[in-house]
């Protein structure tokens, strides 16, 4: 049986984006376990990079407006640890270009 024309599928990720606004919203950022950030987070950055190395232009990562320099840096300066890489590292490839 197939699903009436008018009944559209939830976006991938959104009960995901819906449990974040909502621990984000009440200070409760527990309410999201780490074992399940930790999941997601690697799942969009090997999707993001697949998607980066393969698409002309590259997809945007965020929507700015929504996050702060902070947010950035704070998760950037984790992944950059959690890989074991340094800003030398992270400088070889931000300037890189695309063949």
């Amino acid at each position: 049986m197939t699903a009436p024309a008018e009944i559209k599928a939830r976006p991938i990720g959104a009960d995901f984006v819906e449990a974040a606004d909502r621990a984000l919203s009440t200070g409760r950022s527990d309410q999201v376990s780490d074992a399940d950030l930790e999941r997601i987070m690697t799942a969009a950055i090997r999707l993001y990079a697949a998607k980066a190395d393969a698409d002309n232009p590259q997809p945007r990562p965020v929507t700015p407006e929504l996050v702060t320099p902070t947010d950035i840096v704070v998760t950037v300066s984790a992944l950059i640890r959690s890989a074991g890489l340094n800003l030398w590292d992270l400088s070889m490839w931000f300037n890189r270009t695309k063949r």
